[in-house]
């Protein structure tokens, strides 16, 4: 077993970089399987949903050659085999298979997702789109298939019913090697869409509208290799600002884009946070007293669901009440019980979460319910006096790279035990 062990209650100072993004670097790897040459992404994050990815895609006869935060791949060797349960549903970005393999092959054989556990995420919209598309869906076991029946994939009109990343992505990635035109109303509008729409783009294909709610592809016959920048990761970065907010002596965050972290920014701003920002990064000073604010999260631009849980131990250093209400995943609370452990005056109260600061926080042993409630119970630990122990690290690791080297550095006592 595996934990992070922190001796909380120092200050930390200096400088950290944001790594590539998590959330378009596991789109962009099953996207690159509809290549027909070689792809190179720069600025991939060491997380564990890219080794697991990597696995996958050389386990299906990609060629890979990763050097440092560079990641070569080679998919013409790619092979249409069924992908088996036990590799995909390690990750819920496995989806993204679906939409690839069936734009290439016209069929797919794909376990079903795994991921963090935040209540209901159907792929329902994903399948309407794909079958809309002309592909038909059946269940073998654990596994689903998708299969065009030998015919080419086709352009349709699809409107989504919600707005979700996954679901736009995936009929892109479809889309892009199809016969005509589609168009995607109701189209998610995240920066991660617009980075896999980009390297689509410098692979050959023709899509418009990519950030906006209604997406264009014309269908093209083949796509080429290209090379490829990861976007900053604006989790990450508005993890480091909550941090630097809550236990920094002033905290330089790097590689940062303002215009993904505008809402983010607009509510720590409304708290009394005391920043800079600059054109690509963020500079956090040390904070004197906090004000209490109520947070809804939204489909971007509004604020992200997956900043909800990392700001939470900062608000618990501000002065007042307030709640937290997550209208993406109502499920997403498996860090207040943690919070309260810590001595937190915290909970949930139907679907919101209560909070009232500031709070004392001392160490314990807490564990890590999901990714995102782990990076808080990261920031909550460092807060607290005292030593706490965080078991289910492996949720940590998916998505923070070299977290704790990065840290370290900022002066935090952070370790990663084995036992």
């Amino acid at each position: 077993m595996r934990k992070i062990v922190i001796n909380g209650g120092r200050s930390l100072k200096g400088r950290v970089t944001v790594s590539g993004a998590k959330n378009s670097v596991v789109a962009l790897i099953p996207a690159i399987i509809l290549a027909d040459g070689i792809v190179t992404l720069d600025g991939v994050p060491a997380i564990s949903d890219v080794d697991s990815l990597i696995d996958i895609m050389e386990t299906m006869g990609a060629t890979v050659t990763r050097q440092g935060e560079t990641l070569e791949i080679d998919p013409r060797g790619v092979q249409d085999m069924p992908m088996p349960f036990g590799k995909i549903n390690s990750l819920r970005a496995s989806y993204y298979f679906y939409g690839s393999l069936l734009g290439r092959f016209g069929q797919a054989v794909v376990g079903l997702p795994g991921g963090c556990d935040l209540g209901p995420r159907p792929i329902d919209l994903h399948l309407k789109a794909f079958e809309a598309m002309g592909a038909r869906v059946t269940y073998e076991g654990q596994n689903m298939r998708l299969s065009t029946e030998g015919q080419r994939i086709h352009g349709a009109h699809i409107y989504m019913d919600t707005v979700s990343v996954g679901a736009t992505i995936n009929t892109i990635l479809a889309a892009v090697k199809a016969e005509g035109r589609t168009v995607i109303e109701n189209a998610a509008r995240e920066p991660e869409i617009i980075d896999v729409a980009t390297l689509l783009n410098n692979m050959g294909a023709r899509i418009r509208g990519a950030g906006t709610d209604i997406i264009t592809i014309d269908g093209v016959e083949n796509l080429h290799g290209t090379r490829h920048q990861v976007i900053p990761d604006r989790i990450e970065a508005g993890t480091y600002i909550a941090l630097a907010a809550a236990v920094g002596e002033g905290i330089q965050i790097d590689n940062v884009l303002y215009e993904h972290l505008e809402s983010y920014i607009a509510k720590l701003e409304e708290m009394g946070v005391r920043m800079t920002v600059s054109e690509d990064a963020v500079f956090v000073e040390k904070q004197d007293k906090l004000k209490a604010v109520s947070i809804k999260t939204s489909p971007y631009p509004g604020f992200a669901t997956d900043l909800q849980q990392p700001i939470t131990p900062l608000l618990l250093k501000a002065t007042g009440s307030g709640y937290i209400t997550d209208t993406i995943y109502e499920k997403r609370v498996g860090h207040v019980q943690e919070l309260a452990n810590l001595g937190a005056d915290i909970q949930t109260r139907g679907n919101r979460i209560a909070y009232k600061g500031p709070s004392h926080l001392r160490g314990t042993a807490v564990k890590a319910t999901d990714l995102r409630a782990g990076a808080a119970m990261v920031i909550a630990g460092l807060m607290a006096e005292g030593r706490t122990e965080i078991t289910n690290i492996e949720f940590i690791l998916r998505g923070y790279s070299n977290i704790i080297e990065k840290l370290t550095e900022l002066g935090a006592d952070i370790q990663l035990v084995e036992e």
